[in-house]
C-alpha cells in the first residue's frame, strides 16, 4: 500500500509508546524541541546518528522530521505503519486517558491516537493495553461553535515552544490538535498552517477561522483561531483569551498590543 507524502524507501518504522516524546531539531538532549509525538503517532526513520542514541524520524500524520531518542519509541514493522496511518482510529477524547498493559500503566492525553481500539482494547501491533476513557472518532465539522468548544478544553495550558499538550503546548500546537479533534489535518508550523484554506478579509471574518501574525520582518511568527465577539483564543504565555481587530491581538491584562495581523485563513468552508 503506498501512502502518498510518506518515504516507501525507509527501512524502519517506529511508534510512539509513552505519552509524549520530544521531537528535537539536533540529535542532543540540549537542542530545540520543534514538535512532540503523542501516544500512537506512527513514523519512518530515515537514519540514525554516529552514535546510535538518536533516530531522524519523519511523523505519518503531519510529515514533521526531526530527531527522537532511540530508547524512546517502540519499532514497528513496515505494514502496521501504513495500515495505522491509513485506518480510522479513534483519539482520546478526555483531558487526559489512562492505558494499562501488564505491569505498565501511563496516562496519555487528548487528541492522542488509539490505533486499532475495540471495546476498550488499543493494539500497538505485537502489544496491546487496556484504555480508561472516553473516545472520539474525528469527523469533519462544519459547525465553528465545535471548534471552539474544542479549543476551550485548552485554556490555561502553559505555553511551550514544541508542546503539543496539556502541560505545554504552542501556538500551532494548539491549532494543529485543535482541528486534528475536528477532522482536519494540518500540517505544525504557523507559516504551513499560512498556506492552507482561503484567503479572507478582516471584514469576512467568521468563528473558526484562523489569523496569522508577522514579526518586524514580515514573516508569519504566530496563529490564533478566532472565536465569536471579536476574540481570539491562542497560546501566548499560556493558551488564553484575548482581543482581535485590523491591527492584531490586544492583551486587555497588559493594555498593549502583542501581534500584528498577518492574514486571514478559512479552513471551514
Amino acid at each position: 500500500m503506498d501512502i502518498p507524502g510518506h518515504p516507501l524507501d525507509a527501512d524502519e518504522f517506529g511508534i510512539c509508546h509513552l505519552s509524549v516524546i520530544p521531537v528535537r531539531t539536533e540529535p542532543s538532549d540540549k537542542a530545540e524541541i520543534g514538535t512532540q509525538l503523542l501516544f500512537g503517532d506512527a513514523f519512518a526513520i530515515s537514519k540514525t546518528s554516529p552514535d546510535k542514541k538518536w533516530v531522524y524520524i519523519k511523523n505519518g500524520f503531519d510529515d514533521y522530521h526531526g530527531w527522537i531518542d532511540s530508547k524512546q519509541f517502540k519499532k514497528i514493522s513496515r505494514d502496521y505503519y501504513e495500515l495505522v496511518n491509513s485506518y480510522e482510529s479513534p483519539l482520546c477524547k478526555d483531558l487526559v486517558g489512562l492505558l494499562q498493559s501488564e505491569g505498565r500503566f501511563f496516562p496519555v492525553l487528548m487528541g492522542s491516537t488509539l490505533p486499532f481500539y475495540k471495546n476498550g482494547i488499543v493494539n500497538l501491533e505485537d502489544e496491546t493495553y487496556t484504555f480508561q476513557g472516553e473516545i472520539l472518532f474525528p469527523k469533519i465539522t462544519k459547525d465553528p461553535r465545535h471548534i471552539e468548544m474544542i479549543a476551550r478544553y485548552y485554556l490555561s495550558a502553559p505555553y511551550l515552544w514544541g508542546g503539543k499538550g496539556h502541560f505545554g503546548i504552542d501556538c500551532s500546537g494548539l491549532v494543529q490538535q485543535v482541528f486534528k479533534i475536528s477532522g482536519y489535518s494540518l500540517p505544525r508550523d504557523a507559516y504551513q498552517q499560512a498556506e492552507c484554506g482561503t484567503s479572507v478579509s478582516f471584514d469576512e471574518l467568521q468563528p473558526a477561522d484562523l489569523a496569522f501574525f508577522q514579526n518586524d520582518a514580515g514573516k508569519v511568527t504566530h496563529v490564533g483561531i478566532v472565536l465569536t465577539n471579536g476574540q481570539i483564543i491562542h497560546a501566548s504565555g499560556e493558551v488564553r483569551i484575548d482581543n482581535l481587530d485590523m491591527k492584531g491581538i490586544f492583551n486587555p491584562n497588559r493594555n498593549i498590543y502583542t501581534h500584528k495581523l498577518h492574514s486571514i485563513k478559512r479552513i471551514i468552508d
